[in-house]
């Protein structure tokens, strides 16, 4: 799981950060986890328990533990993690390459910019792998593009895969599954999770995934439609 987090005391900004980030991870099908903090020491307390790979976006300017300061602390602790500086002090920039920092992004955010080094950081932590559903069968390890899969649904113990050309299957549950799973994934039924790229149009009862009509049960209407509305906003 990839791990972003942003620390900074500015919720708005935090926010917008987070908008940006959300929408492209999504698109890319990269399976991940955004935890905010608003300052130094907020996240410097918790850092160690956060696990898997990590970008960090880390204001510069913030109270008592400043951003430099906090880089350093991580940096000590987790050589690996991709430390990306935001700031409205571009004099302040130079001091990041002593913690080997990735890049910075100046305030007021421009969403060029933010993508640009969000792929740059996800090219350091080669997280191309995460693009794709691995399925491990008796002939090997199958690659299945997260972008060609429709839709998963459940029956007799298995998970079904259902793509435009051919369908897999494996024993679990589709309760496992769901945490793997890019954020355009959404359940619509205990038997069913879709790909809101192939979903045509929802209805009262029923969701239509490239014409085929699947069962929306009453418990998960409400967030296939925040989730469909949102999908088509981005």
């Amino acid at each position: 799981m990839l791990n972003i987090i942003i620390c900074d005391d500015d919720k708005v900004l935090r926010g917008e950060l987070k908008q940006i980030l959300e929408t492209e991870l999504g698109l890319k099908g990269i399976s991940y986890r955004i935890t905010e903090y608003s300052s130094g020491e907020e996240l410097l307390s918790e850092y160690e328990k956060i696990q898997g790979q990590k970008i960090l976006y880390l204001d510069i300017k913030l109270d008592n533990i400043n951003g430099i300061d906090a880089a350093g602390k991580i940096r000590s602790l987790d050589p690996a993690a991709v430390i990306i500086f935001v700031t409205v002090y571009p004099e302040f920039v130079f001091q990041g390459y002593e913690v080997r920092a990735l890049d910075y992004i100046l305030k007021p955010y421009k969403k060029e910019k933010i993508i640009a080094s969000l792929r740059s950081a996800l090219s350091t932590l080669d997280l191309t792998r995460e693009t794709c559903f691995f399925l491990d069968h008796r002939r090997g390890s199958l690659r299945i593009p997260f972008d060609m899969i429709q839709y998963f649904f459940s029956e007799r113990h298995q998970v079904h895969i259902v793509t435009a050309d051919e369908t897999h299957s494996f024993y679990g549950k589709l309760s496992d599954l769901e945490s793997r799973l890019p954020s355009c994934f959404v359940r619509i039924h205990n038997r069913y999770i879709i790909n809101l790229k192939y979903l045509d149009s929802p209805e009262t009862n029923r969701a239509i995934v490239r014409t085929i009509p699947l069962p929306v049960s009453r418990s998960y209407k409400h967030s296939l439609s925040i989730a469909y509305a949102r999908y088509m906003l981005e």
